[in-house]
């Protein structure tokens, strides 16, 4: 039976992998602040206390993990703090970064120093898969004119989120660890209610948390290996990505899915 590690698995995204994992009878581990949600699958098994802001993250769940090694760890905790130029927000920059861009250096490094990610050789599989969920926000070029600035922190923090992912993947490539990028879709959640994004949930393709799960699962079982190590994807293409035909070249409908991203 794999073992599953959902960094963030209390609501959203996050929470749909944990129990569609579970329902797949995956031996899935989740990770919540305080602790878990009351309808939780119960074949989860839960590390509770993790703030992936703070500096302790990693080494709690490694610790929460009890020698565990893990087939798949699957980074989606999320912070979305609504700025505009006219009003940005420092303390909410500063959580947007370490939860995106700094947690998941530090997370990946306890797991690998305590033993609980697989290893392969080299460019063959075998080792544990890596995914940092992402968003199609952290694409410089896929920023518009069209879509104006603002949302400073969000944007930025998962452009250092790629980053992140593309250097993680360097590290691990010859140890036969998978580390891929996605973004997951456009989300109808609370977290995209929260800055008014739900006034495009209808006419930009928002899906929901459960439809999400399951063609990011999808992709993965079916699509993510060594070879896309490092790779930035969109597993559900280009639908919700309102600048992708124009700002790369292709007519409506014409882009693949799933659908490598421009960094």
């Amino acid at each position: 039976m794999p073992n599953v590690l959902i960094i963030g698995a209390t609501r959203g995204l996050g929470y749909q992998l944990a129990s569609q994992y579970a329902q797949r009878e995956y031996s899935v581990t989740g990770t919540a602040r305080s602790g878990p949600p009351k309808e939780a699958h119960h074949d989860i098994h839960w590390i509770s206390g993790v703030d992936v802001a703070t500096e302790a993250a990693g080494k709690i769940i490694a610790e929460g993990l009890k020698g565990h090694k893990q087939d798949l760890v699957i980074i989606t905790a999320g912070f979305f703090g609504k700025e505009s130029f006219d009003e940005p927000d420092y303390e909410a920059e500063v959580t947007m970064y370490k939860t995106s861009a700094i947690a998941p250096v530090f997370i990946v490094h306890h797991l690998h120093k305590a033993g609980l990610l697989k290893t392969g050789s080299g460019s063959s599989d075998g080792g544990s898969k890596i995914i940092l969920v992402s968003s199609e926000s952290g694409s410089i070029t896929l920023r518009h004119e069209s879509e104006g600035g603002g949302m400073f922190g969000h944007h930025a923090s998962k452009a250092a989120s790629n980053m992140v992912g593309k250097l993680l993947s360097l590290d691990l490539k010859d140890q036969g660890i998978a580390v891929g990028i996605v973004h997951p879709g456009f989300m109808r959640t609370e977290m995209t209610r929260s800055v008014g994004f739900d006034q495009y949930w209808d006419d930009g393709g928002a899906i929901t948390p459960d439809e999400a799960a399951k063609s990011l699962i999808r992709w993965i079982e079916e699509e993510f290996d060594m070879s896309k190590t490092g790779q930035y994807w969109a597993p559900r293409g280009a639908a919700d990505i309102g600048t992708a035909e124009a700002v790369m070249g292709a007519k409506k409908g014409d882009l693949p899915t799933p659908l490598q991203l421009p960094w």
